[in-house]
């Protein structure tokens, strides 16, 4: 669905984005991420078709993002950082400019306002203006103003930037209904617990340089060197503990946590801690549990990254 081959945005003293390649298929939940400043909002420009690059191509559903830019506006929602609205508009009003822009006819205007209006929780502010909405509602007018044309594709620059909790707790569940709708959703954050929960692939952006992109799982097993356990033992037998760990043939390194668990770098598959347990039992280790630690989106952030930005 989205096609990037080493796509370049250079200003007079930056290489902004520095030849960047990566596809996003139907129906994926692209998270793209990166600290600020390395290059995702010029890259999501390029995409949204408000940013020439200097070189390499972009395609949206088949449609070249330069020389089909038409085609590809409107197959697309998007969402930017920073959104302008029309405080002295009722939001009825603000979604059906949007809508008549799109040339959707008068006659179905209604429904489809009503529809993104239930989506996005705010038919109880149909008739209430733009002014009077918190920051978190008019999140959601933005986004509802980027579905009202039935896009395939969204851009979400940053979507839940600014909001408190429960907004953002808001806005991560519409996400998650946007996704079991089918669309494709290509969002940016800096925030990583905002994409883990949904977001199925991956790209991580540093200094204008793709560092990594693909599934997340796969992803996760490339970047991981072993398994993270976590051992609890009693704490009078926690150098004992750490000792006989360190004796595995497959114990990579171990790190006391506090005065009862082990940190165990491992390296084999989960089917091999029985192994590791049965081994520290027979060195005369109490165990009292014993549990893998699951490598995360910001586990794969730190180890891909360089702390480098533009």
């Amino acid at each position: 669905m989205i096609r990037v081959n080493n796509l370049v945005k250079h200003y007079k003293r930056v290489q902004a984005v520095d030849g960047i390649t990566f596809h996003v298929e139907e129906g994926d939940i692209f998270g793209f991420i990166g600290p600020n400043g390395a290059g995702k909002t010029t890259t999501i420009k390029m995409l949204a078709t408000l940013l020439l690059p200097t070189s390499g191509s972009a395609q949206i559903g088949g449609y070249d993002v330069v020389s089909e830019s038409d085609k590809v506006r409107q197959m697309l929602g998007y969402m930017p950082d920073y959104f302008g609205v029309y405080n002295d508009l009722k939001v009825w009003e603000y979604l059906d400019f949007f809508a008549a822009a799109y040339k959707i006819p008068r006659t179905r205007r209604v429904g489809i306002i009503d529809d993104v209006l239930v989506l996005t929780d705010l038919t109880v502010k149909k008739d209430a203006f733009v002014a009077e909405l918190s920051k978190g509602m008019k999140q959601r007018l933005c986004l509802a103003r980027t579905l009202i044309h039935n896009p395939k594709v969204l851009i979400l620059d940053e979507p839940a930037s600014g909001l408190d909790p429960r907004a953002r707790i808001e806005m991560r569940e519409l996400l998650k209904e946007l996704k079991r709708m089918g669309k494709t959703v290509f969002i940016s954050s800096h925030i990583l617990t905002e994409l883990s929960d949904f977001c199925n692939k991956v790209g991580i952006i540093e200094a204008g340089h793709m560092v990594v992109s693909g599934a997340v799982d796969e992803i996760l097993q490339a970047v991981s060197q072993g398994q993270l356990v976590t051992i609890s033992v009693p704490a009078e037998q926690l150098e004992a503990a750490a000792a006989a760990a360190q004796r595995h043939a497959k114990v990579l390194n171990v790190e006391t946590k506090g005065s009862t668990e082990l940190e165990v770098h491992f390296d084999g598959h989960l089917d091999d801690l029985s192994e590791l347990m049965q081994h520290m039992l027979a060195e005369g280790i109490k165990v009292r549990s014993m549990k893998e630690s699951v490598n995360s989106l910001e586990d794969i952030f730190m180890k891909v990254t360089k702390g480098q930005v533009n």
